[in-house]
């Protein structure tokens, strides 16, 4: 007996005895509910790294559900369109399938469709801050130029 829960384990066919066992199928996802957390969502669908990132992000307003403030415990259901601002980007993402956990990245990807304006093209003639290498510490001057550099550029 496993536990005080009352199921037999068989290691010889791998299955429980006595209660069944609730297994997803294979290819199930975790799509078999209607609705889901912003927060969660926003994590399996892997726009951010962490779901405590995109508890935040929702906390701080950088997120909304049909252009309205989203909460992290906002739900999400198919068809619904979700704004999150990422990276100084605004990411409009239209709710394809609801998932509530982390997947791969391929299977991620059927789970929105991506309505956002593309990424600018960076200039490949865009100014570069050089210096000789072992010219020390840049001066006030220098780190000046290359913040502006760096903020305009």
């Amino acid at each position: 007996m496993c536990g005080t829960s009352g199921r037999f384990f068989d290691h010889r066919s791998a299955r429980f005895d006595g209660l069944a066992a609730s297994f997803r199928p294979a290819g199930s996802y975790h799509c078999d509910v209607e609705s889901t957390r912003v927060d969660r969502w926003l994590w399996a669908v892997r726009l951010y790294k962490t779901r405590a990132a995109a508890s935040t992000a929702a906390q701080g307003g950088h997120v909304s559900v049909n252009d309205h403030p989203a909460k992290p415990a906002t739900k999400v259901k198919v068809g619904d369109i979700v704004t999150a601002r990422l990276d100084h980007r605004d990411r409009v993402l239209e709710v394809v399938r609801v998932i509530e956990k982390r997947v791969g990245a391929p299977i991620a990807a059927e789970c929105i469709v991506d309505h956002s304006a593309p990424l600018p093209e960076r200039d490949p003639a865009a100014p570069v801050f050089d210096r000789e290498r072992g010219a020390g510490r840049p001066t006030k001057r220098d780190r000046r130029d290359l913040d502006r550099l760096r903020r305009d550029g």
